[in-house]
């Protein structure tokens, strides 16, 4: 079974991580019976978040009884202190447990310090003084947080897309992460979806020593699959480098990494959401994109004045325009 010490945390866990966002989209007790699958088998480390509506509740419904055994990530949105309080506070009570392992500021647009107007980064500090978390981490879509962070010296774990379709300028964000001895948490591990081979995900970044991927999981197929490379690692052949470097052809320039660099839209379209909405919908809460006001903010992809000014800000030379259209036309095959 393949480890990886996640910086200078200390912590060690396999390289299979857990990501809970899914199984927003399962039953109480199906969850739990996925969950603990995964704990059963080596499982340990479980990436949530306060804003995944039910997910916390589904962990600490599910490991409540073996809580000492397991490794818990969670993030916030909060914009100030007391909201942050507010969010820790929350999410203890969601997982029935007393202390979060990995404390994580959730893709915030700025590297929050000591002594910001905010407050943010202080009242993590003293969260950690009282006991209630035990690392400090941050989430991030965009190059310069991410850069800034784990030079910052100010966090202990830093959670970043990185896949085989990524540009060398993340594969630098990694490599950073290993010279600064900060744990590098990999999200968007299949691309989002887009990449359906994850033997060849698995392959790719076991090559990389310190990462840790956490897989989006809502059915017990998907574990299955992963639960497989545990004994059976899949290894990097030539085959398989020539298979990475045909499909980053063809999927590159469909993958938003929703890092915000596009925004403001001129037309208000919310580009860091509807350029990836095929992926959301498959993958999170689909009722909270296709009510009325989600099919309101869809439709103003029609409005869309081709400026080039996403086409110009993105750091991933996307089509954006282009990538937007096909995702509205995905976007309507859903709407009942």
């Amino acid at each position: 079974m393949d480890k990886v010490i996640l910086g200078r945390t200390g912590i060690e866990t396999n390289k299979n991580g857990f990501g809970a966002l899914p199984i927003q989209r399962v039953s109480k007790e199906e969850a739990r019976k996925i969950m603990y699958k995964a704990y059963e088998n080596g499982i340990t480390y479980f990436d949530t978040a306060n804003m995944y509506t039910d997910s916390e509740e589904k962990i600490g419904y599910t490991f409540a009884e073996v809580r000492k055994n397991i490794y818990i990530a969670t993030k916030t949105q909060a914009k100030d202190a007391k909201t942050f309080t507010e969010h820790l506070d929350l999410s203890l009570q969601r997982m029935k447990t007393d202390y979060i392992d990995v404390m994580q500021f959730h893709n915030p647009p700025f590297c929050p310090k000591p002594g910001g107007e905010d407050g943010l980064y202080d009242a993590m500090l003293e969260a950690k003084k009282q006991g209630k978390i035990k690392h400090i981490g941050i989430t991030s879509h965009k190059l310069h947080v991410a850069r800034e962070a784990v030079e910052s010296g100010l966090y202990e774990t830093l959670q970043f897309p990185f896949n085989y379709i990524s540009e060398k300028q993340d594969e630098d964000i990694v490599k950073l992460c290993e010279e600064h001895n900060v744990g590098f948490v990999v999200m968007k591990a299949l691309s989002g979806g887009l990449i359906t081979d994850s033997a060849l995900a698995y392959a790719f970044l076991n090559e990389y020593k310190n990462t840790l991927p956490i897989w989006g999981i809502q059915k017990e197929s998907e574990l299955d699959e992963f639960l497989a490379y545990q004994n059976n690692p899949p290894v990097m052949t030539e085959e398989r480098r020539l298979k990475i470097a045909k499909e980053k052809a063809e999927l590159s320039g469909n993958f938003c990494r929703a890092c915000g660099y596009c925004m403001p839209c001129p037309a208000n379209i919310v580009i860091s959401q509807a350029a990836r909405m095929g992926l959301l919908l498959r993958r999170a809460v689909e009722a909270s994109f296709t009510d009325e006001a989600g099919q309101e903010e869809m439709s103003r992809i029609d409005n869309c004045i081709d400026c080039g000014h996403c086409i110009k800000n993105c750091p991933y030379g996307l089509n954006t325009p282009e990538l937007l259209r096909a995702n509205y036309e995905d976007y309507k095959t859903f709407i009942k």
